[in-house]
């Protein structure tokens, strides 16, 4: 009996001093990692939160890399509008210098040459790089230049549409090219006029909308017949005659026709017809140039033609400085709004960083506590075992 209960003791003080040896390790390995979840079973359910916030972290890194992706092809964009804008601007001041009298056409050619200056470098800025092999207004993708410029005007190759980044956020990287730079509205925005025929020194502004709720959509005429030195004019509807038929004619006064309004300044000959018919979305920033340079380089032309001309020209330019603008506009929209996923985002990541570390770190005071609670739980079984030992025959014989 006396050797069953020392092997028995021997080895029950052993096993404990082992299992104290095992847990001061695990104690030591989590002081020096910092981790309280080094392994899955350590705590399965700590370590599956830890996984779920470790996944969260990824899928906002992914969608951050994918945000700044958008966030610095806008911002190239938003910078390409405003070189846009600054060009004709100056284009703008270059029509309103040649509309002055007294310039010769020589002078005129002048203004046109520095027009086509613009048209090249406007052009330029249509077909500029985003650095990574794509272009900023291609649209959906093109790997080349997406605006040709061709004997009949300037034509888009890209693809309609934008590209956007992948991922949960849908983000621009591009801009439709064609939208953008060929689709300003003829006109006004609501109606567009124009000299149909115009032989005498008349001239027709670009009209505006006296009442909205009054507008058809029609297209109408204005003809002008000269009887016995009085001017009168009729206004047709769709090519059908008005109640308008054979109203005396004033110089510069307005005329009210469906909600437009609109004047006809100068002395009109007989058979002269002004036109007005519904805006378009047509009108291409390097058409609107290219009949401005081609009306300036046009020699021995009458006062009319040249304040026509000028008035349409104008009217055309700040046309298509809208839409630049308003595409600068949506532009600046989009980068306000990555600045707010961006904020998202890191709240998300900061989210997921403090679930990981609630699941997984270490409280470092209980940590220490609980280490030097098992050193001296492990002192104790060592100092046990060592009593055990002294238990043998021969320390017995020899005491």
């Amino acid at each position: 009996m006396t050797r069953i209960s020392t092997a028995h003791a021997f080895d029950s003080t052993l096993d404990r001093l082992v299992q104290r040896q095992g847990e001061l390790s695990d104690a030591q390995q989590q002081l020096s990692s910092g981790k309280r979840v080094s392994r899955a079973s350590d705590d399965p359910t700590a370590a599956a939160r830890a996984e779920r916030a470790l996944a969260s972290i990824a899928r906002a890194d992914a969608t951050q890399r994918a945000v700044e992706t958008s966030q610095t092809q806008m911002t190239q964009t938003e910078g390409a509008l405003g070189d846009a804008g600054d060009l004709l601007q100056q284009a703008r001041e270059a029509l309103v210098a040649a509309g002055n009298a007294s310039y010769t056409d020589a002078e005129r050619r002048g203004f046109a040459q520095k027009l086509s200056g613009i048209r090249a470098q406007l052009l330029s800025v249509a077909n500029r790089s985003d650095g990574a092999g794509g272009h900023l207004f291609g649209g959906q993708g093109s790997n080349q230049p997406p605006f040709l410029d061709a004997p009949g005007g300037v034509q888009f190759r890209g693809i309609g549409g934008q590209a956007q980044v992948a991922g949960d956020e849908a983000l621009p990287i591009t801009l439709d090219g064609r939208a953008t730079w060929l689709s300003a509205p003829t006109g006004n925005g609501v109606f567009e006029t124009r000299a149909i025929t115009s032989t005498g020194s008349a001239w027709i502004d670009g009209g505006g909308v006296s009442d909205p709720s009054a507008l058809t959509g029609s297209t109408y005429s204005v003809q002008f017949s000269v009887s016995g030195g009085a001017t009168t004019y009729s206004v047709l509807k769709d090519g059908a005659a008005t109640a308008q038929t054979n109203v005396s004619f004033a110089s510069g006064k307005a005329i009210d026709v469906d909600g437009m309004s609109f004047t006809i300044k100068g002395d009109p000959a007989a058979g002269d017809e002004f036109e007005l018919r519904p805006s378009t979305p047509t009108l291409s920033v390097f058409d609107a140039l290219d009949k401005a340079i081609t009306e300036l380089s046009t020699s021995s032309r009458s006062s009319a033609q040249i304040a026509q001309s000028n008035a349409e020209n104008l009217r055309n330019i700040d046309s298509v400085m809208g839409r630049l603008q308003s595409a600068r506009s949506d532009v600046g929209e989009t980068l306000n709004r990555i600045d707010g996923v961006t904020n998202r985002l890191d709240a998300q990541k900061l989210q997921g960083v403090t679930e990981r570390s609630n699941a997984e770190d270490l409280d470092m005071v209980q940590a220490i506590s609980d280490f030097q609670s098992k050193q001296s739980g492990y002192d104790a079984a060592l100092k046990s075992y060592s009593m055990v030992q002294r238990l043998s025959l021969f320390q017995y014989i020899n005491s």
